[in-house]
């Protein structure tokens, strides 16, 4: 019976004792094997393009090229590489911008051993592992975010306007615009603030203060 070939991972570090302890960690867990360390973004994308890892474990924060523009880059490169950030910050913008990046996971260094390896497992198999605090931030940003600033100006005005009564003819005509550009205001603003139709739309722009 044929074994199962080990998953090829490439660690970015700029800290050599960083690398050396990953290395270690990882090649000691079974079924992962560390192929090669680079020191930074330069590094990384041209060993990924000579050697194609299955996994790219990517700090975010070095000199010179850092770990988001490696991983544009990477993937530039080679598609459909898979990079798993592995950091110390955990913060809503950070963790946004490597998955923009087009990173497939997010975990940070003071996780448990554990939690890495089977993040790397994760990531192998197709799926995104997220640190649980990163995940957090994300949350937690979410359910901050206000409705009302995600309007642009032209909704808000609409929305003021339904909450005042008015039809939507009326307010093509206050507005200056066609009946057609009001309908489809008013459809980006039924769904950013949650709302089914105008009743509930014009109660929330009274509640909120917009009539």
């Amino acid at each position: 019976m044929a074994t199962e070939a080990a998953i090829r991972v490439l660690i970015v570090d700029d800290h050599p004792l960083v690398r050396r302890g990953l290395t270690s960690l990882l090649n000691g867990a079974g079924g992962i094997e560390v192929v090669g360390a680079a020191a930074d973004g330069e590094e990384a994308v041209a060993y990924v393009v000579e050697e194609e890892p299955d996994i790219v474990l990517m700090d975010v924060s070095m000199p010179g090229m850092n770990g988001m523009e490696a991983v544009r880059r990477l993937l530039k490169a080679v598609p459909g590489t898979r990079v798993v950030m592995l950091t110390s910050f955990s913060q809503h913008d950070v963790v946004v911008e490597a998955f923009d990046s087009g990173a497939v996971g997010y975990l940070l260094k003071d996780a448990e051993p554990t939690e890495l390896v089977n993040g790397i497992r994760a990531a192998a198999r197709g799926e995104s592992p997220l640190s649980p605090r990163a995940a957090r931030e994300l949350l937690d940003e979410r359910s901050q975010r206000r409705p009302l600033d995600e309007l642009t100006h032209r909704e808000r005005d609409v929305l003021t306007l339904v909450g005042r009564g008015m039809t939507n003819k009326q307010i093509a005509w206050r507005l200056g615009i066609s009946e057609k550009t009001v309908k489809a205001h008013l459809g980006s603003v039924f769904d950013r603030l949650g709302v089914q139709d105008r009743t509930q739309a014009a109660l929330w722009a009274q509640k909120h203060g917009l009539s």
